[in-house]
């Protein structure tokens, strides 16, 4: 008995086969649904933005900003995880800069354009990214599975902490540094600024110290953020403060749990992909065989699907409008389905960093891992600390 017990406390220590627990929570209908309204409603936003905006010239010809950047994040995302399984880390480095690179001269081309579209797109997140979360939270902490307006009426009364703690550390950041950078203004007035700037280096030197925690903290504690509001449910700087101690207080626990989370969900997306693959290529079999002599109309609509393309090659030009109105829905079917494919990876990306979340709470807090904040929480803090009203005397 007493060598059961130990080999069940050695176990317990190990928390990170929780993480494994993702799947199941990122493949259910409720989370699907909602990370799927999340892309349905960006995508719409950027290609409404893209009729807008003047097309930019990219590889893939005259085409809108947003969609440059759709083409280039799937390909940098699948030449990321084809990488990966072929073990070049190199390369699963270099398809990660180029895309941020690409986003970078994206951004100073057409600033107000990509400013706007973060503001908008992070509305959007801070919704349904929050609701993922919570559902995320509570059915991993309690194994509760809450409604789908439940977790989106959360997410809307959080809206202002899920909105503003990607923001508040960036703000941070820009701040101080418009000091630095005034400080240096100030050191072009002949002799009297190089004075000024010998005797405030000390400030600059802490304002630099304060950028680079917040920078660190912030690229490493950003995946902590959502989760912390959606788990405690904590304002903007709590959930920043929290996403902050857990990153330096066991920086190496929370790297091992991201790269699990990071292999784990790699496998479980080239799965997800393997069956929207073999889904679209038995579909497109099958017609084919339905269609007797010449398969040239089904080309005409449907080219067929490849595993890294599942939209398929453009398909030739059609005969008549019969074909191109079959064509058009043929599209909108396989944009749906890949679609569905995008939305697992948001809800899996938002439900593995839930669970590390609660992982590093218990670690460096010694929370328990089924401790989740309630709106009945909340009303009990509030009804604790009302005042009691005095009777008036007669």
């Amino acid at each position: 008995m007493v060598n059961e017990k130990e080999t069940s406390t050695i176990f317990d220590n190990f928390l990170f086969p929780k993480i494994f627990q993702t799947f199941r929570i990122a493949i259910h209908w409720k989370t699907l649904t909602i990370a799927f309204l999340a892309v349905a409603v960006i995508c719409l936003i950027g290609w409404i933005m893209d009729l807008i905006v003047v097309a930019a010239s990219g590889s893939h010809g005259e085409i809108g900003v947003f969609s440059m950047l759709w083409h280039i994040a799937i390909e940098s995302f699948n030449g990321a995880i084809a990488s990966l399984f072929a073990f070049d880390i190199l390369r699963v480095a270099e398809n990660i800069t180029g895309y941020f690179a690409a986003v970078g001269s994206t951004f100073e081309d057409h600033y107000i354009y990509c400013i706007i579209f973060c503001v908008v797109k992070l509305a959007v997140i801070s919704i349904c990214g929050g609701a993922i979360c919570r559902i995320a939270a509570l059915q991993f902490a309690r194994g509760e599975k809450p409604g789908l307006t439940e977790a989106l009426r959360f997410s809307a009364k959080k809206f202002t902490s899920f909105f503003t703690v990607p923001l508040a550390p960036v703000g941070i950041i820009i701040v101080t540094g418009v000091f630095i950078f005034l400080l240096g203004l100030i050191g072009n007035i002949p002799r009297v600024g190089e004075l000024i700037m010998g005797i405030f280096m000390f400030v600059t030197l802490i304002a630099g110290a304060l950028i680079t925690v917040f920078l660190i903290g912030t690229i490493a504690g950003f995946n902590l953020m959502f989760p912390a509001v959606a788990c405690d449910g904590s304002d903007c700087f709590d959930a920043i403060s929290r996403s902050f101690s857990y990153v330096y207080a066991k920086p190496w626990r929370m790297s091992f749990y991201t790269a699990v989370a990071a292999v784990y969900g790699s496998i479980c997306y080239m799965f997800v992909r393997f069956f929207a693959f073999l889904l679209l290529l038995v579909t497109h079999q099958l017609l084919q065989f339905g269609i007797l002599g010449d398969n040239s109309k089904l080309t005409a609509i449907w080219a067929g699907p490849s595993f890294w393309n599942l939209l398929g090659p453009a398909s030739s030009t059609t005969a008549n409008w019969t074909q191109s109105l079959a064509a058009l829905l043929v599209h909108l079917y396989l944009l749906a389905i890949i679609g569905l494919v995008v939305s697992f990876i948001i809800s899996f990306y938002f439900s593995a960093n839930t669970i590390i979340y609660a992982l590093m709470r218990n670690r460096v807090d010694n929370t328990a891992l089924d401790d989740v904040y309630t709106l009945i929480d909340e009303g009990k803090i509030e009804t604790e600390f009302k005042p009691e009203e005095t009777q008036p005397e007669t």
